[in-house]
């Protein structure tokens, strides 16, 4: 392989733009201390964390689906949420829980204990 080296003068340099304003964008609005959620994980359940200043609990609809849990606002609530995370194992809903306090929603999500269907065959 050969490697010829490209000079580039001042006339075909590209134009150096000053990129702070899109890195302060960037951090600022989607950095994950902006999107209010913060995941953390037992042995038994995940405990996902929301921020939703402004939603009461009548106007909070939370789905299970496998591995998928969603959060959304009812369409006459003052601030709408919508979001679904996807986390890596299916969620059991009977150990399921939720809490609304002082505008933090807290899930507490249960893990799956996977099934074993293995059995022993009794050779004859």
């Amino acid at each position: 392989m050969f490697y010829a080296p490209t000079l580039r003068t001042r006339s075909y340099a590209p134009v150096a733009r000053d990129r702070s304003f899109e890195r302060f964008l960037n951090e600022s609005f989607l950095s994950p201390a902006y999107t209010g959620v913060k995941v953390e994980q037992t042995d038994e359940a995940w405990t996902v964390t929301l921020d939703v200043p402004g939603v009461a609990r009548e106007q909070l609809a939370i789905d299970v689906d496998g591995a998928v849990v969603r959060v959304q606002t009812v369409a006459d609530a003052p601030r709408q949420v919508k979001a679904a995370y996807e986390l890596p194992a299916e969620i059991d809903a009977e150990a399921t829980s939720a809490k609304l306090e002082n505008g933090v929603l807290t899930l507490t999500l249960g893990k799956k204990k996977p099934v074993v269907t293995a059995r022993q065959i009794e050779v004859k």
